[in-house]
Formats: C-alpha cells, sequence, structure tokens
C-alpha cells in the first residue's frame, strides 16, 4: 500500500461513534483533580467528521460539547454546488479547499480553547475517535492541569512512532484495509491543499470498499446515514505530523482506551500495540482498557454499549 493511500484512508476515519449520535501551564496535572461540578465531555471527531457533541451522554447528566475543528464548520465551505447531484467532477477536482494550510497545530488550539473554557465548571474528560487521537494527545501535553482523563476511542495513542501514517505502516497495521478509500478521492491533493473525498458517490464497488473498511456489518441505512454526516475535505498534512504523547504531560492523565474489535481501519493488533507502548511509558499509570465488538464506526446499537463506558468512568460518578 502507498503511502500516499494510507494517509487518505486513515483520513476518512470518523468519531467511533458517528452512526450512534452522534503550552504547557504549571501545577501540573494534579492541579485540576477534584474539581466539582458537572462533567463536561470534550468530543473531538475524527477526520472528516462534523464537530457535535454526544446527545446520549447529556440524556444522562453530563455536559458534552464538540470542538469546532478550523475548516470544518458550516460556514467553511465544505459544501458547495459542486458536491450536489448531479456533481460537477471538473470543479471537484480543481476547486481550492478550506482546509488548505489547515494542521495540527490550528486543531490543538481549537481544543485547547473549549478545554480551558469549560474546565472552570467541573471535570473535564477529553473524548476522541480515528484521526482525532493526534489532537487528544497535543492536548494532553499541552494542558494535563486542565484534563481530568483522556478517552481513546479506537483512536491514534502515538507514543513510539511520531504519527498516524507511522503506525499504519507496521506489522499491526498491515492488515488494514485503509487503501479503499483511495477509490473515493476525487482531487489531487497537490492542487487543492487538501484531501477530498467523495462520500456521494453512486459508486457500488467504491462504497463496498469502503464499507468493509468502516462499518461492516452494518445495515446499508446505517453505512449511508454515517457517510452522510462526513465532510469531504480534510486537512492533508494531520496524518503525518508528529503528535507523540510526553510521560510528564500527558502521562500524568488518567486515560481510557475503547478498542473495537471488528476495526479494519485501526487493526485491533495496532490498537493493542499503541496501548501497550503506553503503559510502558508511564507503567503507573496506565490504559483502563474497555472492549466492544465493533468496527471503525460503530452503529447505534453498538455506540450505546460505548455511552455505558463512558457514563461510569469515575469522574462520572462524582
Amino acid at each position: 500500500m502507498t503511502n500516499y493511500s494510507r494517509r487518505t484512508a486513515l483520513l476518512a476515519g470518523t468519531i467511533g461513534a458517528t452512526a450512534g449520535g452522534l503550552t504547557l501551564a504549571g501545577g501540573g496535572a494534579q492541579a485540576g483533580r477534584g474539581r466539582r461540578g458537572t462533567t463536561t465531555f470534550v468530543v473531538v471527531t475524527g477526520a472528516s467528521g462534523t464537530p457535535g457533541g454526544v446527545d446520549e451522554l447529556s440524556l444522562r447528566g453530563h455536559r458534552t460539547v464538540g470542538v469546532g475543528l478550523p475548516g470544518h464548520g458550516a460556514t467553511d465551505a465544505q459544501f458547495a454546488h459542486d458536491y450536489q447531484c448531479p456533481q460537477d467532477p471538473a470543479s471537484l477536482a480543481t476547486r481550492p479547499s478550506p482546509m488548505a494550510g489547515v494542521g495540527l497545530d490550528a486543531y490543538t488550539a481549537a481544543a485547547v480553547e473549549v478545554v480551558r473554557t469549560v474546565a472552570e465548571y467541573g471535570p473535564v474528560v477529553l473524548y476522541g475517535g480515528s484521526m482525532g487521537g493526534a489532537t487528544l494527545n497535543r492536548v494532553g501535553n499541552a494542558v494535563p492541569h486542565l484534563v481530568d482523563r483522556i478517552v481513546y476511542d479506537a483512536a491514534f495513542c502515538c507514543v513510539d512512532l511520531a504519527s498516524p501514517d507511522e503506525y499504519l505502516a507496521t506489522p499491526e497495521g498491515s492488515t488494514s484495509l485503509a487503501g479503499n478509500l483511495a477509490a473515493l478521492v476525487v482531487a489531487d491533493p497537490t492542487v487543492i491543499g487538501a484531501l477530498r473525498v467523495n462520500y456521494r458517490t453512486a459508486d457500488r464497488e467504491a462504497l463496498a470498499g469502503l464499507k468493509e473498511t468502516m462499518m461492516a456489518g452494518a445495515s446499508d441505512a446505517e453505512f449511508y446515514a454515517m457517510l452522510a454526516s462526513l465532510q469531504p475535505d480534510e486537512s492533508l498534512t494531520v496524518g503525518a505530523e508528529d503528535s507523540r504523547v510526553e510521560a510528564h504531560t500527558w502521562g500524568r492523565i488518567p486515560r481510557t482506551f475503547i478498542r473495537h474489535t471488528a476495526d479494519r481501519m485501526i487493526p485491533l493488533a495496532l490498537q493493542d500495540r499503541m496501548i501497550a507502548e503506553a503503559d510502558r511509558l508511564t507503567p503507573h499509570n496506565r490504559f483502563d482498557v474497555h472492549t466492544v465488538d465493533a468496527p471503525h464506526a460503530a452503529t447505534a446499537a453498538q455506540f450505546a454499549r460505548i455511552v455505558d463506558i463512558l457514563d461510569r468512568l469515575p469522574e462520572c460518578r462524582r
């Protein structure tokens, strides 16, 4: 699999719940522990995802807020006339992207701003899936004293290797079906400055390959609903940028990993590798690990089990 194919595919990773719901400061991580008030889940979407909170958690009495990642908002021209039906292939292939020049620094700044705002009111659980893990890593390095727990939902946690791209190139990532996404790319990234994926294609073969990668076992209705929530353009650089966690900052934050056993985007062996690397980095503070029988993008029923896990976190029982 080419490096281009790997990066293209992992950037289609969405928060593991799409169909279901959806500067280091002083004081150290412990400075924020024991905050009273309602827990806020700060949700960082995976690549191509639409920012938003988790309604199911709000119904259980928690606050949730989605991070508005740069380039992903309603006013950022992600959805243009050429993406409607019938589509305009020539325009899709050449129209400059609002994601051009947007990278992990911008994502991190946006997430840190939200964390700083909500930390004033109670415990903060930073939650994300897939490519969102790269942002989680950076935020944990930057403001550990403001985060009470980080939750990786089948997300990239870079420890020994620098980037998600590098992890997909490991033996544990070799069974990933990430390359299937290349069939949906409709523009030269060097021309538009981003990765543009046509999630509205009617190409049955391409869609079948994407479903096998992202949501195998789901109904077609669930799969198409998940696709309808995705945005076509994504950052060209996030998958290759350094997002390694640091023991003296990120490593002090309690953390949870939710494994997806049927994940064909980030294979289970790769999830387990990242968990093991993190636990070796900070053996005194190991991952709290949970497992769900779900593909990369969970169905509504599968996501209900994920919500149960989140609802039982210590930060939610104060």
